[in-house]
């Protein structure tokens, strides 16, 4: 995951920004501004959009820095994959159960980052939190859709209260299913109650933007809040000046 934003505690690391696809009839072929439909809902992740994530302070905890370091680069045990099985729906106890089997070595960081996982939520992106409230202020309709596993998504429940201002959340450890399968765009689409054409969706991972724009979504890659905020605001959202 990126860490973009004025998040607390963290330094930012920006993501090059792409260029827009060109579609017939934009402003480069008919002389004007496209004309877009009403946006009905605005649809967030919350890992690096919202809420600061980095594995490396949970395990280090447990490790040491360099060895958490070195953890998190060995190819062989492939933390992200690991991880991602969790949020699709995975147990943590058989979780750490495989993972300890087949990298022995490995067993304390293994360990170490379940034990110590608040300490990977580094804090709220605060500018990107403000664009939040802001539209719930103005009435849009807010959801997010976060790949986080089922057993440690309270963590940020409590500890986040802006979490209050969704309508929805759908988690992907409750479905069974993650990011960027086309399934959990579908019951997003059930939760909102209509198809997703006119709805926003806000995601960090390329990957996951490309899905939902497949899905029928408007999606925006979050590369900082300062764009983000010029991406909502050109599709007529309304929001402050940055």
């Amino acid at each position: 995951m990126s860490r973009v934003g004025k998040v607390q505690d963290m330094a930012s690391e920006p993501h090059a920004r792409p260029s827009a696809p060109k579609v017939p009839g934009d402003a480069e072929t008919s002389g004007r501004e496209p004309e877009r439909a009403p946006v009905d809902a605005v649809v967030f992740d919350l890992g690096n959009v919202l809420i600061a994530w980095d594995p490396h302070p949970a395990i280090s905890k447990a490790v040491g820095a360099e060895e958490a370091t070195r953890f998190l680069a060995d190819p062989e045990f492939d933390f992200a994959a690991w991880n991602y099985q969790q949020d699709a729906g995975r147990s943590w106890d058989d979780a750490e159960t495989v993972a300890v089997a087949s990298h022995p070595h490995w067993e304390r960081a293994i360990r170490g980052y379940r034990e110590n996982f608040p300490d990977s939520i580094i804090g709220a992106i605060e500018d990107t939190v403000q664009i939040l409230r802001e539209l719930h202020t103005a009435g849009i309709r807010l959801y997010a859709v976060t790949n986080w596993s089922k057993e440690l998504f309270p963590v940020a429940r409590k500890r986040f209260d802006f979490l209050g201002l969704f309508e929805d959340i759908v988690v992907s450890g409750d479905e069974g299913i993650a990011k960027p399968e086309a399934g959990i765009f579908e019951i997003l689409e059930k939760r909102i109650g209509h198809s997703l054409r006119g709805c926003v969706f806000i995601d960090d991972s390329p990957r996951n933007v490309e899905a939902a724009g497949r899905a029928g979504l408007d999606a925006i890659l979050f590369t900082d809040t300062g764009h983000l905020r010029e991406d909502l605001t050109a599709r007529g959202l309304p929001l402050a000046p940055a």
